[in-house]
C-alpha cells in the first residue's frame, strides 16, 4: 500500500544533465525503523513538496541506506521522448 514518507533534501546539483539532481536523507522514523531507509523497490517513488510533485527517487547510497539520490520532474519530462 502506498504511504508518504518524510524526507529532507540535504543537497541540490544544478547539472541538469544528471539523473543525481539532489540528495536526500530519510527522517521518517517509521521507515527508518521498519526498512532502515530507501529499499528495493522505492526507484522511482514520487517526492512531493508543499502539494506539488518535485521529482522522484533515483537510488540510494551504497553505504547509508537512509540516503540516496533523487530527480528533478523537469528532468524527467526533458528526457522523456
Amino acid at each position: 500500500t502506498p504511504k508518504a514518507y518524510s524526507i529532507e533534501i540535504t543537497s541540490i546539483s544544478r547539472n541538469t544533465n544528471s539523473a543525481e539532481s539532489f540528495s536526500l536523507k530519510v527522517t521518517d522514523e517509521e521507515l527508518l525503523d521498519k526498512a532502515g531507509g530507501i529499499v528495493q523497490g522505492m526507484s522511482g517513488s514520487p517526492i512531493v513538496m508543499d502539494g506539488k510533485l518535485v521529482g522522484a527517487v533515483t537510488h540510494v547510497f551504497v553505504n547509508s541506506t537512509n540516503e540516496g539520490y533523487g530527480i528533478y520532474v523537469g528532468n524527467m519530462m526533458q528526457n522523456y521522448k
